[in-house]
């Protein structure tokens, strides 16, 4: 049980020293500070549940360590890079995506307590997920390793963009997980193939693949919407289905009189 618990502190580090080393100047490093801690704190949970070491304690920490990672140090860092360009506007962006963050995790929390909630329905996440939403906010970033000038103008546009971020994190907006996804045996290696594939070009162009990975999340938002809809559609017309095949058995026939 030591195990996953250790892996969330080391997530935790990682995120604080990215604050630091934003501080001092170092913002590349910083970013891929928070990167590291996103990718802890994507194998600390599946660690735990491999071992069966899950626990409440764990559970609450790992809720604790997130809002750190992906609330405070990548808005802080962002601010310290761009935002305090665009004055206090810049700094009311960077509270409000802090705040925006411990509502969608205490949100979460609340939802999969929920044991009435649907099965179907924990496939999605309400809201865009916490460490996509800290890889999306540093979108201004990426742009500005990429030659990009962090002009007056362009902080305020990533003041704007800070604020959408926040909203798509408390939106109820429906956002395929892929928790559930189960790969074929057939299609194991070619899927395998495209991972490694990414990891290849982020270790080779790590800004310009950051900043497709943001583009292509926000084009398959509605995507996942249109998706969600159409599954809600099926779920109800079965559950009517199986609501009026329950009534047609529990309801007395009737006879006419002779």
């Amino acid at each position: 049980m030591v195990l996953p618990n250790l892996i969330t502190v080391l997530a935790i580090c990682a995120g604080l020293s990215g604050i630091r080393l934003a501080f001092e100047g170092r913002f590349e490093s910083a970013v891929v500070m928070v990167l590291l801690a996103a990718f802890l704190d994507g194998i600390d949970g599946r660690l735990a549940r491999m071992l069966k070491a899950t626990s409440k304690f764990g559970a609450q920490m790992d809720s604790l360590a997130d809002i750190v990672n992906f609330g405070v140090v990548p808005a802080l860092v962002l601010y310290a890079y761009l935002l305090d360009k665009a004055g206090s506007f810049g700094w009311i962006a960077t509270l409000l995506f802090a705040i925006a963050m411990g509502l969608r995790l205490a949100r979460f929390n609340v939802l999969d307590e929920d044991l009435e909630r649907p099965a179907w329905q924990a496939e999605y996440f309400v809201g865009v997920p916490a460490p996509v939403g800290a890889i999306m906010l540093m979108l201004p970033m990426y742009l500005g390793f990429l030659g990009i000038e962090g002009t007056r103008e362009v902080a305020y546009a990533a003041t704007v963009f800070t604020i959408l971020v926040a909203f798509l994190l408390v939106s109820r907006l429906p956002v395929y997980s892929g928790k559930k996804l189960t790969i074929r045996r057939e299609y194991l290696l070619p899927v395998m193939l495209a991972a490694v594939f990414y990891v290849l070009l982020l270790t080779g162009y790590p800004w310009q693949t950051l900043t497709a990975s943001v583009v292509g999340y926000l084009l398959f938002l509605p995507l996942s919407a249109s998706a969600y809809a159409r599954r809600s559609r099926i779920e109800s017309a079965k559950l009517a289905a199986d609501t009026a095949a329950v009534e047609a058995v529990e309801t007395p026939e009737t006879t006419p009189e002779s």
